[in-house]
């Protein structure tokens, strides 16, 4: 095993896991990577490149400000919210950058911050190139990165599939092995996930940890849910949740189809927020950020006898169903459009949801893949390249196409023709099929048929 679910959930900032997150730890990392060498003092001068769609629709997507962010020392899962404005308009105002927050460098951002959006680098559609040179002008360091989407990061000559990876008690590698090491141990599929990360963190570090994440999601969320404003970008956008939260705090509870709009309010709260650049958590990228929790809290509301312990099968499992996404396909709009953002995320609720529900593990995967097979093709084309529309509507829908999801799988318990192997390998396939303005570079789709307000 490669990636841990530990990793998979990250706390970091809007609007983008891939375009804002994935740069800020690049270029945190550049700047560490330079004082490491010995270099970082003798550093006069920062130069970057952002390529491909980290360029096309990287000012949407606050990927100029995060490289700021990153070279000054910030990270994703710990910089303020509240100071991000401060730290911007100071290195615009003064053209200095305190570069890992103790060198201070002569930084134009007309000039050190290069955008090609004409040239796409092989290794992903996400990459930025960062060179730091001397007084003299001497190149000191130069390094290539490929922000791969949820918040990874390879430098480059870095490969996903050469990651090391580690021992736990039962690997696999494909949704099969994962039913048939659960079956061989006779456990639930959450359990196969628990004693995996337990062999790796500690039980106590894992059950923490989901227990800050889902922390971190329902702060999200609230924020979402009481605050209102126009989003950031220029298009004008009003936050929508806060309204219909108080509408539904008022609404009669006899209304049959309530809980769809609850569903529908927690995940368009999450997203405005992350639109925003407010603090959210990857799951399994930023622009799907709300499904998942939406989901959830659907569960703890409106299920009888929801707890945490189906808190935990949630997390575990639909966690196990990222890891799948990640390592034999993708999670980046940029490489398969938002059939791996969006999808992924319906696809791993819709496996949670039935774990918290107690259900089977054959229905996990048959939800899992209903989840995705349905959002196979999506594109990603935001307005403007803001993580606004249709993204913030996108999550309410594939929160609820999650839940449906699930109905369906426990409706028909192993009955079902297509395997979650299958649709994964299909959803790569069709997103590697599909024409680039297609995936988050806003030269097509809706981004190019609907008017900017």
């Amino acid at each position: 095993m490669r990636t841990s679910i530990l990793d998979l959930f990250r706390i970091g900032v809007g609007p983008s896991s891939s375009h804002t997150v994935g740069p800020m730890r690049a270029t945190h990392a550049f700047a560490t990577s330079l004082a490491t060498y010995g270099q970082l003092l003798e550093t006069k001068r920062i130069e970057v490149e952002l390529f491909g769609s980290l360029a096309l629709t990287g000012v949407g997507h606050g990927t100029d400000r995060a490289v700021l962010l990153g070279l000054s020392g910030e990270r994703p899962d710990t910089v303020d919210p509240d100071c991000i404005e401060p730290i911007i308009t100071s290195i615009k105002t003064n053209q200095r950058l305190n570069l890992l927050g103790q060198q201070s460098i002569d930084f134009n951002i007309k000039t050190d911050l290069l955008w090609r959006r004409d040239l796409t680098l092989p290794g992903h559609p996400n990459a930025l190139a960062c060179r730091a040179f001397n007084a003299d002008g001497k190149l000191l360091q130069s390094r290539t990165y490929y922000s791969i989407g949820g918040g990874f990061v390879l430098l480059e000559g870095e490969s996903a599939q050469a990651e090391v990876a580690y021992a736990v008690p039962h690997p696999f590698s494909s949704a099969r092995e994962l039913l048939d090491r659960a079956t061989a141990a006779n456990l639930p599929i959450w359990k196969v996930i628990l004693e995996n990360e337990s062999a790796r963190h500690g039980e106590a570090v894992v059950r923490k940890y989901v227990d800050d994440i889902w922390a971190a999601m329902r702060a999200c969320m609230e924020r979402g849910l009481i605050t209102s404003g126009i989003l950031p970008g220029g298009l004008n956008v009003k936050r929508r949740a806060p309204r219909l939260h108080a509408r539904l705090a008022e609404q009669s509870s006899n209304d049959p189809m309530v809980g769809m709009d609850w569903i529908n309010v927690y995940a368009m709260a999450v997203n405005e927020e992350n639109a925003a650049g407010g603090r959210v958590v990857t799951a399994p990228t930023n622009g799907a950020a709300g499904v998942i929790p939406a989901v959830l809290r659907y569960y703890e509301r409106f299920v009888p006898g929801a707890d945490q312990d189906g808190v935990l099968r949630f997390f575990l499992t639909a966690g196990a169903i990222g890891v799948l996404y990640k390592e034999n396909a993708s999670i980046s709009g940029a490489e398969v459009g938002c059939q791996g953002e969006v999808g992924v995320a319906c696809s791993m609720a819709a496996a949670g949801f039935v774990a918290a529900l107690n259900g089977s593990n054959i229905e996990i995967e048959h939800a899992a893949e209903i989840g995705m097979e349905h959002h196979l093709g999506m594109t990603c084309d935001p307005i403007g390249g803001l993580v606004q529309i249709p993204c913030i509507e996108r999550n309410a829908i594939g929160a609820v196409k999650a839940i449906n999801a699930s109905r369906m799988a426990m409706q028909e318990g192993s009955e079902h023709s297509v395997t979650l192997d299958q649709v994964i390998k299909t959803m790569f396939e069709t997103g590697r099929d599909m024409q680039s303005r297609y995936k988050e570079t806003s030269l097509g789709g809706l981004a190019v048929n609907v008017v900017e307000c």
